[in-house]
């Protein structure tokens, strides 16, 4: 592909598979193509890794972390679950959102809570709300032991954000699933893997072995839960697409 751009005349043209598209560069769909292709470089030189949330590394693209606020200040969760924990920065952040809200806890996942984490993360001043368990997100015993932290009545969001090939994330699918309440939703974070794939960084198999991947199989077989991206609260512009490092992502129970 072939991207133009003409600042005297503000046109863009793009050219691909030997046909050629020209529009105005200051219309919605010059804006997505260009921001297609910034979310990749940006993520090939790790723009995301330049980010923390309240001293904790968050490894989010900022715009994620703001649409996902939206969605729990909507939903308005008794628990937020995350599989994948790294530094905390997610975990803290949620933890934020939950106390400004006056209620809630966090409860995250990971195969290895690496030990100067755990400290950060323990001595932080949101720890009171958030639980963390060490082990596969996928292990039965792991899944038990977070379902035991929900009581009869909350409301339940699930982020699944550690190992980001189909497999895994489909079985993460099949396994939290039923924790999700009706309205709320779960998360496959990271499917931009589909299109990274010919970027520097990425790997060749991504194109296929992704969470949209998993996604797509889960809801083949699942009739609880429809693809949609949560509606914008607020919007004054003609866009109606994220600009995500998580496309395909919400599930969201019927």
């Amino acid at each position: 592909m072939k991207i133009t751009f003409d600042t005297e005349t503000n046109k863009l043209t793009q050219e691909e598979n030997g046909t050629s598209k020209t529009m105005d560069l200051y219309s919605d769909e010059a804006f997505e193509i260009i921001s297609h292709h910034w979310v990749k470089t940006g993520w090939n030189q790790k723009y995301p890794y330049s980010f923390s949330w309240m001293g904790r590394p968050v490894i989010q693209l900022p715009e994620d972390m703001i649409r996902i606020q939206e969605v729990i200040y909507n939903v308005k969760p008794d628990v937020v679950i995350e599989t994948g924990i790294a530094h905390g920065g997610s975990l803290i952040y949620y933890a934020s959102i939950l106390k400004a809200m006056g209620k809630g806890k966090v409860v995250g996942i990971d195969i290895d809570i690496r030990e100067h984490n755990r400290k950060e993360i323990e001595a932080h001043e949101l720890y009171s709300y958030i639980t963390m368990y060490e082990g596969s997100s996928i292990d039965p015993e792991i899944v038990e032991k977070v379902r035991s932290e929900i009581k009869p009545g909350d409301k339940v969001l699930v982020l699944l954000d550690s190992n980001h090939l189909k497999g895994h994330v489909y079985e993460e699918l099949k396994a939290y699933n039923s924790m999700v309440t009706p309205g709320s939703y779960i998360v496959a974070t990271d499917g931009l893997m589909e299109y990274v794939y010919d970027v520097p960084r990425g790997t060749d198999s991504w194109k296929q072995d992704n969470p949209v991947e998993a996604v797509n199989d889960f809801l083949k077989e699942s009739d609880d839960f429809v693809l949609e991206q949560p509606a914008w609260p607020f919007n004054e512009s003609t866009l109606t697409k994220n600009i995500t490092h998580w496309p395909s992502a919400y599930l969201k129970r019927k």
